[in-house]
């Protein structure tokens, strides 16, 4: 049996039920990383919904003030001047119906897919494709809009989705272990604010009910509701 490093020792042994401040979870996370790559710190929040109602969905974006650490890579569909803005602002691809064939061929490797209104018809026809992985242009999130620029420049500065999944679940990351204690504080504000304000309409009794904030190989450490704004 291979024996435990101290870091891992030092994790096994955590209480699993105390309760830790943003910045002494942050502390711990960096005193038991691991020093051969960058890890990511990602929130994790319980939220008491179920999305299989339609009035329990929670959905939205938010920018996080200190950007995400991640390179942002990010397909638009649009012709003529739109298109032309998207790629001044830093779309990786644009197109129309060749970047819907491209798509259907299987090349999907983006994070992010923006649209003008006018290209919904031909977005349409990839509902099957980009659908499953969280891809498909909505207007309610902003990723259907005649102002191509301003949304590829939102995606590109450390704008991200937030979805709830089927047990009530949310995971983000929110930047770097790289990152000052100051930045991450303030994108888990953001991301958790940000939460808290999209509560449905549909959502009864506790709200947020546990948040835990963990590394890429780290433990997960539960956050005091006292450090996320109207839990």
């Amino acid at each position: 049996m291979a024996k435990l490093s101290k870091k891992q020792k030092a994790a096994a042994e955590l209480d699993g039920e105390k309760l830790y401040g943003i910045e002494e979870a942050l502390k711990m996370l960096r005193d038991m990383a691991s020093k051969k790559f960058d890890e990511t710190v990602e929130v994790a929040m319980n939220l008491g919904v179920d999305p299989r109602h339609a009035d329990q969905m929670v959905r939205g974006m938010v920018s996080l003030p200190a950007g995400t650490g991640k390179e942002m890579k990010v397909a638009v569909f649009a012709k003529g001047d739109k298109a032309d803005e998207a790629l001044a602002a830093g779309a990786d691809k644009v197109g129309a119906e060749d970047l819907m064939e491209d798509m259907q061929a299987g090349n999907l490797n983006y994070d992010r897919v923006i649209a003008t209104p006018d290209m919904m018809g031909v977005v349409g026809r990839l509902g099957k494709v980009l659908g499953p992985k969280g891809l498909m242009p909505n207007p309610k999130l902003g990723t259907v809009t005649p102002n191509v620029a301003q949304a590829v420049k939102d995606a590109k500065g450390g704008q991200v989705e937030f979805r709830v999944e089927k047990m009530g679940i949310i995971h983000s990351g929110i930047g770097k272990l790289s990152f000052k204690d100051a930045d991450l504080k303030a994108n888990f504000k953001a991301l958790t604010d940000a939460i808290v304000k999209a509560k449905p309409s549909g959502a009864k009794g506790k709200y947020v009910r546990k948040v835990t904030v963990t590394s890429t190989m780290g433990p997960g450490l539960k956050v005091d509701l006292a450090e996320v704004e109207g839990a």
